[in-house]
């Protein structure tokens, strides 16, 4: 052999290397779902739609949706529709006819992606993810963490150590609202407390199963509390009495009835020592529960929502382009640069009437059902999302969010991906314990 075809084979061997690079690094992505899922829920926690940023959570879901659908097709699996695809679905298609039918306009594209996008995928997408005990465990670890953060910044902001709040964003007066409350990464003091009770929640389950246990439940114990108080919203404080009372009188176990009544006597003490010791403090926070201006915006909003239904009571009036002008002429006390009804119900039935609230209560009532234990279920099963326990917490979960629902608009998408992300674990898991390994593609509750 001449010593001139040894750099040509090497030439060659490296040629090779370098056109299977493409496809080990494919064969790497495709491999790593639930990483790339937790991407996207981290993505979506950090983007909020005020942010003038690049639109890295739009990327991440594009990209987890492109894996899974690799996934699917390589593995041959079926993709199962659950009772909830079909209100979810309707939701999504009359949401899409609405933007479509108004002048383009990016921040209604993001409402939409947020509200109806969001959770049809995720719902969807979880329980072709999160199927094995690692995966929900990874799951649980990411909600953990994801509530010490907001847990952490929320005191951070109360207390004023703006310089320790990262990322930096949040801080910043000039983009979102509620500046001068623990507003979180979301830049809206609601979805804050909204996702730090939602995951408070959570958080009990894995302390029941001694998955969170020593000095690490102890601080989110007490921090998670204070840091709902510091939200000063009053929407985010009576959803928080509702978890307590719910855990006190219907917890499915002594230990969370525990918790819930240490939290009570936690809340006593602590207004005790504020109205000692803290008087500035104590009177910020009375200012804002006895604050009247939002409650007569939202009266008259509320009153004007109604009036709307009432003239269009089957189909709405449509797409918001059109709302805006008509809520214009029957708001006379206040001018805002944009009209929000500001609870979820209302604005359902002024756009899309009662076909669309219709829709959005057969969607809940679907998901109320997934608390039900299947007559299949293993009892002895106590992994994350996977255990008895969780399906009679999972109505409190979805309480807590129904309550904020007639407060606030649910445009929340971390919010919304976290709640349809449990939902649709809960499906899957009630799918697979009916049906069997070898169901059809329909599930049925």
């Amino acid at each position: 052999m001449s010593s001139s075809a040894i750099p040509i084979n090497r030439l060659g061997r490296s040629a090779t290397a370098l056109a299977v690079l493409p496809l080990k690094i494919f064969h790497l992505w495709v491999g790593l779902p639930t990483a790339m899922f937790l991407l996207a829920l981290t993505a979506m926690l950090f983007r909020p739609p005020d942010l003038k940023a690049f639109p890295v959570d739009r990327v991440a879901l594009f990209m987890l949706v492109l894996l899974l659908a690799f996934r699917v097709c390589l593995r041959r699996e079926s993709l199962r529709t659950y009772p909830a695809t079909w209100p979810l679905l309707g939701l999504m298609l009359i949401g899409l006819w609405g933007v479509l039918a108004q002048p383009y306009d990016p921040k209604a594209w993001s409402v939409f992606a947020a509200k109806w996008v969001v959770p049809f995928a995720f719902f969807h997408m979880a329980g072709l993810v999160f199927y094995n005990d690692r995966s929900l465990r990874k799951l649980e670890v990411f909600l953990l963490i994801v509530l010490g953060y907001l847990a952490t910044i929320s005191i951070f902001s109360m207390l004023n150590l703006q310089s320790l709040i990262v990322p930096r964003f949040i801080t910043d007066e000039g983009i979102g609202i509620h500046a001068d409350r623990a507003r979180g990464p979301f830049l809206q003091a609601v979805a804050n407390g909204l996702c730090l009770n939602l995951l408070g929640l959570v958080a009990l389950d894995s302390f029941r199963r001694r998955k969170l246990r020593g000095i690490l439940a102890v601080i989110l114990f007490l921090a998670v509390p204070v840091a709902l108080l510091a939200t000063k919203t009053r929407a985010v404080w009576i959803a928080s009495i509702f978890s307590i009372l719910g855990l006190m009188f219907f917890g499915s176990a002594v230990k969370l009835r525990r918790i819930a009544l240490a939290w009570c006597v936690l809340a006593i003490v602590g207004s005790g020592v504020m109205l000692l010791f803290y008087r500035a403090d104590q009177d910020s926070f009375v200012q804002r529960a006895m604050d009247r201006s939002p409650v007569d915006f939202r009266s008259e909003m509320y009153s004007a929502g109604w009036y709307m239904f009432v003239q269009k009571p089957v189909l709405g009036w449509g797409n918001d382009y059109d709302i805006q002008t008509e809520v214009e002429k029957r708001v006379s006390s206040f001018r805002p640069e944009y009209y929000v009804f500001h609870n979820t119900f209302l604005e359902l039935a002024v756009q899309r009437g009662v076909i669309g609230l219709g829709l959005y209560v057969w969607l809940m009532i679907c998901l109320f059902r997934l608390g039900k234990r299947s007559a299949n279920s293993d009892d002895v099963m106590d992994g994350a999302f996977s255990n008895p326990h969780f399906r009679r917490l999972w109505p409190l979960l979805l309480g807590v969010y129904l309550l904020n629902a007639s407060a606030v608009v649910m445009n929340y998408q971390f919010a919304n991906a976290v709640l349809f992300t449990i939902a649709g674990i809960l499906a899957a898991q009630t799918c697979a314990a009916s049906r069997g390994p070898s169901s059809p593609l329909r599930c049925t509750q």
